[in-house]
């Protein structure tokens, strides 16, 4: 199974929980003092929202979670086909999660983030150094041909 992924950054956790709560019609399943998520089969979406001072608020990043690391090898291999540079992350740890993934930007620059969940964490974990990677990747090339990594 494929679930959408969506992780927006709020200036108010409480009041953005307030508001996703009574939008999707439940709690989230995970809650902690700086972040919140709802796994949510109606829609199919894993939606976090997280207070972080040194990110502007607004869309964080989109992504596509999966079930395996066979989907997530195939997702990869898309990406790399549509021609977009990629940085693989084994055992990343992010938002109280661990995991691999690959990341990519889109043709506008959003990051995307394909990625298979192993575990949990206890802290909020640190892996935005791969959406800095590719926008570094993507200052560096000077040709405008994007190529995966």
């Amino acid at each position: 199974m494929k679930r959408l992924h969506v992780h927006v950054t709020v200036s108010d956790l409480d009041e953005s929980i307030g508001f996703y709560s009574t939008l999707f019609g439940d709690d989230p399943t995970v809650l902690k003092d700086d972040y919140a998520k709802w796994m949510l089969d109606d829609p199919c979406v894993n939606f976090a929202i997280s207070v972080k001072e040194s990110r502007t608020t607004g869309i964080n990043h989109l992504g596509i979670q999966v079930d395996s690391a066979k989907a997530l090898d195939d997702l990869t291999d898309r990406l790399t086909k549509a021609n977009r540079r990629i940085v693989a992350q084994k055992n990343a740890e992010c938002c109280y999660a661990v995991g691999d993934k690959t990341w990519a930007t889109d043709p506008e620059g959003i990051a995307w983030e394909a990625f298979h969940t192993v575990g949990e964490i206890t802290a909020y974990g640190k892996d935005v150094g791969a959406v800095a990677e590719l926008a570094a990747r993507d200052e560096a090339c000077c040709s405008g041909a994007k190529s995966s990594a």
